[in-house]
């Protein structure tokens, strides 16, 4: 597991203690994928009904509140696939 996916499992699991409704991927290129669902953040790479993707660097933004999650998936820097409902309940929750 990189770096990267273990500091942005511990701050998802920070974010959101009581974990997620629903099933989401996040894949960050170059470093791995994360899952979230209701046992919390974790690396993994499973089926999920939601899945952003996003460098990095977009993605730290999105956790440390200095990138909106809707302002990068409108510019492009965010991709998501899937249950855009979830999508946007979990933007709210990064937020």
């Amino acid at each position: 597991m990189s770096d990267v996916i273990a500091v942005a499992v511990a701050a998802l699991n920070e974010k959101m203690p009581t974990g997620f409704d629903g099933s989401a991927k996040v894949v960050i290129p170059g470093e791995g994928a994360i899952m979230l669902d209701a046992d919390g953040a974790r690396p993994g790479d499973d089926e999920a009904d939601v899945t952003l993707t996003a460098s990095a660097e977009v993605f730290q933004g999105i956790l440390t509140g200095d990138m909106n999650a809707t302002t990068a998936f409108m510019t492009g820097k965010l991709s998501v696939d899937g249950n855009m409902g979830l999508a946007l309940k979990l933007g709210s929750a990064l937020g």
